[in-house]
């Protein structure tokens, strides 16, 4: 590992103002992804800039009626908390679906929406990676590809997004707020994590020394009504090979609203609009779910060891949608 200074941030304008004296600098929250891509070599900070002190670890309401969460609020307070419990329970799902105990109680908000692929040819510095070092291939397209993106894809990356918590925030049109040295902004969560093209190094929309210092959660009724389902390899401690994060308002068994996102898909939470679009004003039952499905995965682009995400998610979806209108029929 390379050495590195460590600093710790005392405020918000100061933590900004050490990473822009220096680009190669990261910010550190719970270190759970950070430290590991360090170890391997994937990342070599010249300084890490300890922010966990900063005044970011809190969830509150927003006078719309939503929440704001804290970027350095870990993902156990999140899970835990009764307002995101209560109104997004799909979110708390998602956490408590992403690590175990321990990971929870140090990774937070902001460095999960910022954890990187865990594709093996990206985390093994000896073999080629575009997301690594721009330019060298992807050998993942010719080569194991069993967990990788099956949309949103390109020729240079097919790596997938790793988080849980992402994918039902995607669900809820959260929005990423941030900190500059030019002042605050902020990105919808549809857009802060960039396409793949031909730049698959460029992940987010994030501004060059910028700082996330929380997450709003815009009022969502349909929240309550909400699940996250996770399928992977094995029972616990592992990453999805297809997630789902839905919400469904059932009114007279016709959907009035829906929220869907899937996870492990793409290299980004994919918010499953196309799927939403037929679901709305149509009929409550598994027929309407699988056009849904089906409208969504159109443009799915497996490659030959990939396919079988396709009928996953499919089987998912109905599933799913099935259980939540059982659920708001009670």
């Amino acid at each position: 590992m390379r050495e590195f200074d460590y600093r710790r941030a005392s405020d918000i304008a100061g933590a900004v103002a050490l990473l822009g004296a220096d680009p190669d600098t990261r910010f550190l929250g719970g270190g759970t992804n950070l430290v590991d891509l360090m170890k391997a070599g994937v990342e070599r900070p010249a300084r890490l800039v300890d922010i966990r002190e900063l005044p970011l670890d809190q969830i509150e309401p927003t006078p719309e009626g939503g929440l704001r969460i804290g970027a350095t609020v870990t993902n156990g307070d999140l899970a835990a908390h009764p307002e995101v419990r209560r109104r997004y329970p799909a979110l708390a799902q998602a956490v408590l679906a992403g690590a175990s105990g321990q990971l929870r109680n140090m990774a937070t908000v902001g460095g999960n929406l910022l954890q990187r692929t865990r594709c093996g040819y990206f985390t093994d510095v000896t073999r080629p990676c575009n997301k690594r070092v721009p330019g060298s291939g992807c050998p993942a397209v010719e080569g194991e590809h069993r967990n990788h993106a099956i949309l949103g894809a390109s020729e240079n990356c097919i790596a997938v997004h790793p988080s849980d918590m992402a994918v039902a925030l995607a669900a809820f049109d959260a929005v990423v707020h941030f900190e500059t040295a030019d002042g605050s902004g902020e990105a919808p969560l549809a857009d802060f994590y960039l396409p793949v093209g031909d730049t698959p190094h460029h992940e987010t929309a994030l501004p060059p020394g910028a700082l996330i210092t929380g997450v709003v959660l815009p009022p969502a009724p349909v929240g309550a009504n909400s699940r996250y389902r996770k399928v992977r390899e094995r029972a616990s401690y592992a990453f999805a090979i297809g997630s789902l994060a839905a919400a469904l308002d059932v009114r007279d068994g016709v959907v009035r609203d829906a929220r869907l996102a899937f996870g492990a898909v793409a290299s980004r939470p994919w918010r499953a609009l196309a799927a939403e679009r037929v679901l709305i004003g149509a009929a409550a039952d598994a027929k309407t779910y699988a056009a849904a499905a089906d409208a969504e995965l159109a443009a799915a682009r497996p490659l030959p060891h990939n396919g079988y995400k396709v009928t996953l998610m499919r089987n998912l979806v109905v599933a799913e949608l099935t259980r939540l209108a059982q659920e708001a029929a009670r």
